[in-house]
């Protein structure tokens, strides 16, 4: 493989990893306005993908500014938690699951319309949308690292 190949490959992946971070730094932002501004207690299922998200801002941060194509393998396993997480969350909040459990009694319910961002989206749906962005971006960047 030549130099240039190289050099655009590793151009092309730390793209991705920019736009992973740029996910998880705006996710985290919006949901620490959503909780610090708007004075919204967040429900148990949003603290743990919080508790996914937060550190992906970090680690994928590092990992931008160091262009750790190989970031993939420790940043990946929270960003596949985060969307169980999500996904379970996002199910109780469509109905699809019966809500045995209420992981929304502390604070507003993520059901309120409270608990929604530009004009409407609800909060649980966004955080699977930012993981499941996350999970597809370091997957692109796991396959094209090995190509």
């Amino acid at each position: 493989m030549t130099d240039a190949a190289v050099s655009d490959r590793a151009k092309s992946g730390w793209a991705l990893l920019f736009a992973a971070w740029l996910v998880a730094l705006g996710a985290s932002l919006v949901v620490l306005f959503v909780g610090e501004v708007m004075g919204q207690a967040p429900c148990n299922l949003c603290w743990f993908q919080r508790a996914f998200m937060f550190p992906l801002a970090i680690v994928l941060g590092v990992a931008c500014l160091r262009t750790d194509l190989a970031s993939w393998r420790y940043a990946l396993p929270l960003a596949v938690a985060g969307l169980l997480v999500a996904g379970f969350h996002s199910l109780l909040y469509l109905g699809v699951i019966p809500e045995r459990i209420t992981p929304c009694s502390q604070g507003v319910s993520c059901t309120s319309a409270d608990m929604t961002i530009l004009s409407g989206l609800p909060l649980p749906l966004l955080a699977l949308a930012a993981f499941g962005a996350i999970v597809v971006l370091l997957l692109i960047t796991r396959a094209r690292n090995f190509a």
